[in-house]
């Protein structure tokens, strides 16, 4: 059954799993909460406890995850025969403040806030399950779902790789996410076949000297230079080692030496990110990079140690699975209702479930149509516009009713 024939794409009027209002409204309050008490990866237990009871409320089953925050809950029972579609939210917070001055629901956490659009994710599987839950009493839903509330998304290499090990796959054969671009009016998304994110890894360097005096460099290792030298040396030659097309970059976030301006310190430490468009080059970039940092460390007499932190891949979008959700958006709301996004920097530990199953992710407008400011994702101010998560809730239930069809 073709996803692109209008046989199969009823138009919205008899597509059933639309949102009430009472629904949104709820969800909307849903998210306002988690918003306000933000948690960190691994520590997202008063958010595992209220999905926990919102779903069992609704008569439901979750599981908390073996890693103690998370859960997985089915709607509908599984037959060990045909594939589960899984739906996948991260619900973890940011290392942050947050800092929206006019908003009522703002973070009561101190230097936490959820200013990546998590709560949002959350409020639209929770919300695609409820509606599912009552579309499988009515006996609407031909096949089950998977609910998939993921913590640490934020913590390297990833919640998903614990996930992943407790089992969440077991009878999934698609799975499929979401992800809020402040750069796409609510209402619309963004969707690409193919790689969607990239590669992210961490990377934390410590250089060693003997220290001196700074009126006699030449009798030491200047190691504030050596530091200066690795910071704009090594980028220049990764960048010379592999294909430019894929992307691969070194980027710092922190660089820290010395405390006297008389002294030539004896230690320094830079962190950083690297990041990659191809999958192939991620496999690649551990050599390639600490190679870099080893040539100019020693060039400059600095003892070089490097902890290459692997984190993710990129996230890439199988084709049939991008099918899918662009036929769901488009039964609810048009195919003017979907834009091509672009390939992002940004890595999403997403990629892990699509190394075992295929899936994909669309990029949710969050962006109040009209608005100029563009809040950006991981700053403090960062919020979204909530009728988006209407558009998520109602495009899962039409993805997974879709998918139930073919």
């Amino acid at each position: 059954m073709s996803l692109e024939s209008e046989v199969d794409l009823p138009g919205e009027a008899v597509l059933p799993g639309v949102l009430s209002d009472a629904l949104h409204a709820e969800l909307v309050h849903f998210r306002r909460d988690l918003h306000m008490h933000p948690e960190l990866g691994n520590q997202e237990f008063r958010t595992t406890a209220a999905i926990k009871e919102r779903l069992e409320r609704a008569g439901l089953k979750p599981r908390v995850l073996g890693v103690g925050t998370g859960l997985v809950c089915d709607i509908g029972e599984w037959d060990g025969q045909k594939s589960m579609l899984a739906l996948r939210a991260d619900i973890d917070g940011l290392p942050i403040p947050d800092t929206k001055t006019e908003c009522s629901y703002r973070s009561t956490v101190p230097d936490r806030a959820h200013a990546c659009g998590h709560d949002v994710h959350t409020a639209v599987v929770l919300g695609a399950g409820l509606v599912l839950a009552e579309l499988d009493k009515q006996g609407l839903l031909p096949r089950p779902v998977r609910l998939l509330f993921q913590p640490a998304e934020e913590v390297l290499p990833g919640g998903a790789a614990d996930a992943i090990d407790c089992g969440v796959l077991e009878g999934v054969g698609k799975i499929l996410a979401v992800h809020c671009d402040p750069r796409v009016d609510a209402g619309k998304i963004g969707l690409r076949t193919g790689a969607i994110t990239s590669a992210c890894d961490r990377l934390e360097i410590a250089l060693d000297g003997p220290g001196g005096h700074t009126a006699r460099p030449h009798l030491t290792t200047d190691l504030v230079t050596a530091a200066a030298r690795v910071v704009t040396d090594v980028p220049a030659i990764v960048g010379r080692r592999v294909d430019t097309r894929a992307g691969l970059a070194v980027t710092w976030g922190r660089i820290e030496s010395g405390h006297a301006p008389n002294v030539i310190p004896q230690h320094a430490e830079l962190s950083g990110t690297v990041r990659c468009l191809d999958l192939d080059t991620w496999r690649q970039a551990p050599d390639v990079v600490v190679a870099a940092i080893d040539e100019v460390a020693n060039l400059h007499g600095a003892k070089s140690e490097i902890n290459y932190v692997r984190g993710v891949p990129p996230v890439v979008n199988d084709a049939e699975v991008t099918a899918l959700i662009r036929a769901a958006m488009t039964a609810r709301r048009g195919v003017d209702s979907i834009e091509s996004t672009e390939q992002s920097l940004g890595g999403e530990d997403f990629s892990w479930y699509l190394q075992h199953v295929p899936g994909a992710m669309a990029r949710l407008g969050v962006r109040t149509p009209g608005e100029r400011t563009v809040r950006d994702l991981h700053q403090g101010d960062f919020d979204a516009d909530e009728s988006a998560i209407t558009v998520g809730v109602e495009m899962f239930t039409a993805a997974a009713l879709i998918d139930a069809a073919t």
